[in-house]
C-alpha cells in the first residue's frame, strides 16, 4: 500500500454608499460604535503626498505608497519590514518584499498581492515520479500574515493536498482538499466540487505554511489524461476551473504564477489603538482615525475620516473632499461644502432633504384654512388606519410564525418521523417533543459559552431544563439534502429503540426550528479520547478501568448487533464517540450515520463514511459495511487503550504512522512491551494485557471473515475481567470462535 493511500485510509468561519460619480466609486463608509465617526477606505496612493519627501513612488509599474518604501534600508518606509526591494535587472523593474524575495504585484490599504507559485507532481508514462515541487512560506516575526481571503485549491484526478506548518505534519493540518475523477467526461468547466477540482477555506493569520500535493492511489489509472496534480493558494474567486487544466501542458503553472495572486494581510506593529494612541510611536496624521487591525497578529491601521482623502500616515495627513463637485444635491437645492462633509438645502418654497438620491426637493404651496381641516381629517383617518394595520400585523405575524413552524417541521423530517412513530409506536411514544422556546431558555439562546462539542453533523450545547435536569442539545447543521435528512431521522429512530446502560439516552427532539434539535442525557466527563491522550489531566488511568471501559463498549456494540429487533451497525466507532459519565462508565454516542439492517443483509454504500484511522480497510475498498467493520474499529480502540497512542502519529517514520501497523508489527516480532502505555506496564497484569492484545490483533485482521463477531469479543473481555487465568479464557473462547466463524463464512458465501 502506498504512503498516499495509507494516508487516505487514516487522515482522509444611516449612511448610503455614493455612486453618482466615477471618482467616488472607491469610497466606502463604516460607522463607529457611537455612530459619530465614519471612515473612508480611499487608496493610500490617492492624493498629493503618498511617499516621504525625496523617496521614489514607483518600482516599475507598481505604485509604492508609505508606510511602504522603495529601497532596502533607504529610510523611505516606516520600518525595515516595509522595505520594497526594486530589482532593475528586469524590464520593467520588479518589486520584492524585503529580503524574502516575495514578488509584490499590488499594495492596498489592508493587504498586498504577491506573485504565486503552485505545488505539483508529474509522472512519466511508466507511472514514475518525473517532477515535483512544493510551496512553503515563513513570515514569522513580521507584521504580515496569510489572508483567509485565499482558498486552497487542488487540481487532478487522483490527488490530495494538506496545508501544514511543516512537511508531513498531519496531526496539525490547516487545510485539506481531495480531487478525484475517473475520466475527463466526469469534469465540468467552472465546477470545483471535488471532481477534478477541490477548494477549501483556510484560517486567518497563518505565517508559516508548507504545501504539497500527493497521490491517493496508483497513478496508472489516470496517467493517460492526467499526468500531473497541482495545489495552490490564491485569492478566492480568482480561479475558475477549466477541463484543460488537468492536461499535459504547463498552462496551469503559468496561470497560477501570472494571474492568481496570493493575498497577504498587513498592519502597523502589534499594539491596538488603545495601546498605541498618546504614545510617541503613534503615526496617524491629521484628519485620520485609528482602526484596530482584524488580523490575529494585532496592530492598527490609519484611515482618513469621512469626507477626507490622502495618505493618513504622512504629514499633513488627509485633505478635505469638496463633495459639491460631485452633484450630490438635488437640482433645486444649494450645496455647501463643509469640513469633511457637505450640506444640501432646498430653495424657498421647496421641501425635502435636498439630497440627489434622497427625497430631493418638492414644491409645496402655502396651506389654506380648508387645507388644514382636510389635513386634520386625513390625519385622524390615517391614525385609525394605523391602529387597524397594527392589529392585522400582529394577527398575521402570529399566523406566519405558526406556518413557519409547520414548514420547519416538514422540512426537518417531521412527516418521516411520524411514519416511523406509526411503525414503532411501542418505542417512539416515549420520545418527548420539546418546544423551541423551551430549549432556547435551557441553553441561554444557544450561547457560545454553552458549547461542549462540535462535529461533522452539528454542535452540542449544555443546558438545564426548568425541572433542573442537565441536558445536552445537539443542534444539527442546515439540512439541504435527502440523505442528510435521513441521517437525522435515522439517529432519532435508532436511539429511540436502544435501551442500554452504555448507550447515550435520547430524551426527545424539536423539529419546529430552522435546524432540527436532539436532546440527550448530559454525560459529564468528556470523551475516552480525551482521557487517553490529554496528559495534562494527571488522571490515574488504571488497567482495571481500561479493561472495564473496553468491556462496556463491547457489550454496547453486541447489544446493537445482536439484541435489538433489527441489527444496528454504528459505522463510526472511535474513542471520540465514547463518552464517560460521572463514574467513568462508557456511553456510546453519535449514531447519525448508523444503519439498521436485516440479519441477512450486507450494507452497500456508494459513499464511504466514518473516521480515517478507524475505518475497516475492507470496507474502504469494497464499500460493503458489515458488523465485522465495527469490530475492526473497536480493535483500533483496544489498541489505543493498550498503547495510549493516537491512531495516526507524525513522530515516527512515514511507513509507521499508522498505530495499527506498529502494533501488528510488535505482535509479530514478539515485542509487545515496547509499544504498551507505561502506566499499565507497572501494574503487573502481563497475562491479561497479552490476552487483550491477541484479541485486538484478531479484530484487526484484514480479512473480515476471520475476525470474531462483537458478541465473542464482549464475552472474552467479560471473562478476562472475572477469571484469574486469562490464558484459559483465551483458549476456551478461541474454540467457540472457530466453530462460529466457520458457520459465518458459509453464511456470508451464501449471501454473496
Amino acid at each position: 500500500m502506498s504512503s498516499a493511500l495509507h494516508f487516505a485510509y487514516l487522515v482522509i468561519p444611516l449612511w448610503l454608499s455614493w455612486s453618482v460619480a466615477n471618482d467616488l466609486n472607491d469610497i466606502f463608509f463604516s460607522g463607529s460604535d457611537d455612530g459619530v465617526e465614519v471612515y473612508s477606505n480611499m487608496s493610500l496612493a490617492e492624493g498629493d503626498h503618498i511617499t516621504k519627501p525625496g523617496c521614489p513612488s514607483k518600482c516599475g509599474n507598481l505604485t509604492v505608497p508609505y508606510p511602504f518604501g522603495v529601497g532596502i534600508n533607504s529610510g523611505c518606509s516606516i520600518n525595515p519590514f516595509f522595505d520594497i526591494s526594486c530589482n532593475a535587472s528586469f524590464n520593467p523593474p520588479k518589486a520584492f518584499l524585503g529580503s524574502d524575495q516575495l514578488e509584490v504585484e499590488g499594495i492596498y490599504d489592508t493587504k498586498i498581492y504577491i506573485k504565486n507559485r503552485p505545488a505539483f507532481n508529474c509522472f512519466d508514462k511508466s507511472g514514475k515520479l518525473a517532477n515535483e515541487s512544493h510551496f512553503s512560506m515563513n513570515l514569522s516575526g513580521t507584521p504580515f500574515s496569510l489572508s483567509n481571503e485565499n482558498k486552497l485549491t487542488v487540481i487532478g484526478c487522483d490527488d490530495f493536498s494538506a496545508l501544514t506548518t511543516t512537511a508531513y505534519d498531519y496531526d496539525n493540518y490547516l487545510g485539506l482538499c481531495v480531487a478525484i475523477c475517473n475520466k475527463t467526461q466526469d469534469l465540468s468547466n467552472g465546477s470545483c466540487s471535488g471532481i477534478g477540482c477541490c477548494q477549501a477555506s483556510i484560517p486567518k493569520g497563518l505565517q508559516v505554511i508548507y504545501l504539497e500535493v500527493s497521490k491517493l492511489n496508483d497513478q496508472n489509472a489516470v496517467q493517460s489524461f492526467n499526468p500531473c496534480g497541482y495545489s495552490f493558494l490564491a485569492e478566492q474567486n480568482s480561479y475558475e476551473f477549466q477541463i484543460s487544466d488537468i492536461s499535459v501542458d504547463s498552462s496551469l503553472v503559468n496561470k497560477t504564477v501570472g494571474t492568481l495572486p496570493l493575498v497577504i494581510d498587513w498592519a502597523i506593529g502589534h499594539r491596538n489603538c488603545n495601546q498605541i494612541q498618546n504614545t510617541k510611536d503613534f503615526i496617524c496624521q491629521g484628519k485620520s482615525v485609528c482602526v484596530d487591525s482584524d488580523t490575529v497578529l494585532g496592530g492598527y491601521r490609519c484611515i482618513c475620516s469621512q469626507g477626507y482623502k490622502g495618505n493618513p500616515y504622512l504629514s499633513p495627513g488627509c485633505q478635505d473632499i469638496n463633495e459639491c463637485e460631485y452633484n450630490l444635491c438635488h437640482e433645486k437645492a444649494i450645496c455647501t461644502n463643509l469640513p469633511g462633509s457637505y450640506d444640501c438645502a432646498c430653495n424657498h418654497g421647496y421641501y425635502g432633504d435636498g439630497e440627489h438620491d434622497g427625497t430631493g426637493c418638492i414644491f409645496v404651496p402655502s396651506p389654506t384654512k380648508n387645507t388644514l381641516y382636510a389635513g386634520l381629517l386625513i390625519g385622524s383617518v390615517s391614525f385609525l388606519a394605523l391602529l387597524l394595520s397594527f392589529w392585522v400585523y400582529k394577527v398575521l405575524k402570529r399566523r406566519k410564525a405558526n406556518k413557519l413552524k409547520q414548514k420547519y417541521f416538514k422540512r426537518n423530517g417531521g412527516l418521516m418521523l411520524q411514519q416511523q412513530i406509526s411503525a414503532h409506536d411501542h418505542v417512539l411514544e416515549k420520545i418527548r417533543n420539546f418546544t423551541a422556546k423551551e430549549l432556547e431558555r435551557a441553553t441561554d439562546r444557544f450561547n457560545e459559552s454553552r458549547i461542549i462539542g462540535k462535529g461533522g453533523q452539528g454542535t452540542v450545547y449544555k443546558g438545564m431544563l426548568s425541572d433542573g435536569r442537565i441536558i445536552a442539545v445537539k443542534k444539527s447543521k442546515q439540512i439541504d439534502k435527502n440523505d442528510q435528512l435521513a441521517e437525522f431521522i435515522n439517529e432519532v429512530v435508532i436511539l429511540s429503540q436502544i435501551n442500554h446502560r452504555n448507550v447515550v439516552k435520547l430524551l426527545g427532539c424539536c423539529l419546529e426550528t430552522e435546524v432540527p434539535l436532539l436532546v440527550y442525557e448530559f454525560i459529564s466527563n468528556g470523551t475516552l479520547f480525551g482521557l487517553i491522550h490529554d496528559q495534562s489531566t494527571g488522571f490515574p488511568f488504571s488497567w482495571e478501568m481500561r479493561l472495564r471501559i473496553a468491556a462496556e463498549v463491547a457489550n454496547a456494540l453486541s447489544y446493537l448487533h445482536h439484541a435489538t429487533s433489527i441489527p444496528i451497525y454504528h459505522r463510526d466507532m472511535k474513542t471520540n464517540n465514547i463518552l464517560l459519565d460521572e463514574k467513568y462508565r462508557a456511553k456510546l454516542a453519535d449514531f447519525g450515520i448508523s444503519k439498521s439492517v436485516t440479519v441477512d443483509q450486507t450494507h452497500l454504500t456508494t459513499k464511504v463514511k466514518g473516521t480515517f484511522g478507524y475505518l475497516d480497510p475492507e470496507y474502504f475498498q469494497t464499500s460493503k459495511f458489515t458488523g465485522k467493520s465495527d469490530v475492526y474499529s473497536f480493535g483500533v480502540v483496544l489498541v489505543e487503550l493498550l498503547t495510549g497512542q493516537k491512531p495516526i502519529s507524525t513522530s515516527v517514520t512515514e511507513e509507521e504512522r499508522s498505530l495499527v501497523t506498529r502494533f501488528l508489527s510488535a505482535m509479530e516480532e514478539n515485542r509487545l512491551q515496547t509499544i504498551l502505555d507505561s502506566q499499565i506496564i507497572e501494574q503487573s497484569v502481563d497475562e491479561e494485557i497479552l490476552t487483550v492484545a491477541k484479541l485486538a490483533k484478531r479484530c484487526l485482521n484484514l480479512n473480515g471473515r476471520k475476525r470474531p463477531n462483537i458478541r465473542e469479543v464482549a464475552m472474552e473481555l467479560d471473562s478476562i475481567r472475572t477469571c484469574e487465568n486469562p490464558s484459559i479464557v483465551e483458549s476456551h473462547i478461541q474454540e467457540i470462535s472457530w466453530v462460529e466463524t466457520e458457520s459465518l463464512v458459509f453464511s456470508e458465501d451464501r449471501i454473496a
